[in-house]
């Protein structure tokens, strides 16, 4: 299963964000994302996947806040703002131990990392940094990788380009 992530738009996507999508099964944002033209040009692409962040208004909130689902034999957890690793809320932190997923996505903090979680066996903690050219991020980036039989097998950062340059 090959899988776009993708987070903060902030009401922006463009051809090249989309091209580097065009090859996955399903894309996964993980908030922020501005307005529905932006679910609507990525559905076009592929299935997509979503949770809602704090800039999203009411229109967007049909997506929920947190999405817990299976993925290539992965547990899948996404949320918008999910802190810094070892300082998540206490919502969060909860989620977590009673579902124990393998992976949590985030957004909100338009920081790309990848990192394992040393307090829960087994999580890989996700955020693509931001793809939308509003925020204070350097590079607009997403990710795409592969999950097979409960393992991701590739994963590549792909740089969209600066962020004040479309």
């Amino acid at each position: 299963m090959r899988i776009g992530l993708i987070s903060d738009t902030h009401s922006y996507i463009d051809e090249k964000t989309l091209g580097y999508l065009r090859e996955v099964d399903e894309i996964w944002h993980a908030g922020d994302i501005g307005n529905q033209e932006v679910i609507d040009a990525l559905e076009k692409v592929a299935p997509v996947k979503a949770v809602y962040g704090n800039i999203d208004g009411g229109k967007l909130r049909y997506f929920p806040e947190v999405l817990t689902f299976e993925a290539g034999g992965m547990k899948v957890m996404m949320i918008h703002i999910a802190g810094p690793i070892g300082k998540y809320n206490p919502k969060l932190r909860a989620l977590l131990k009673s579902e124990k997923p393998q992976l949590l996505v985030c957004g909100h903090s338009h920081i790309l990392k990848v990192q394992k979680d040393p307090a829960f066996e087994n999580l890989l903690y996700i955020n693509p940094g931001a793809a939308g050219i509003h925020g204070f991020h350097k590079m607009r980036t997403i990710i795409r990788m592969e999950i097979l039989a409960g393992k991701i097998t590739k994963m590549e950062v792909v740089e969209l380009g600066k962020r004040g340059v479309i």
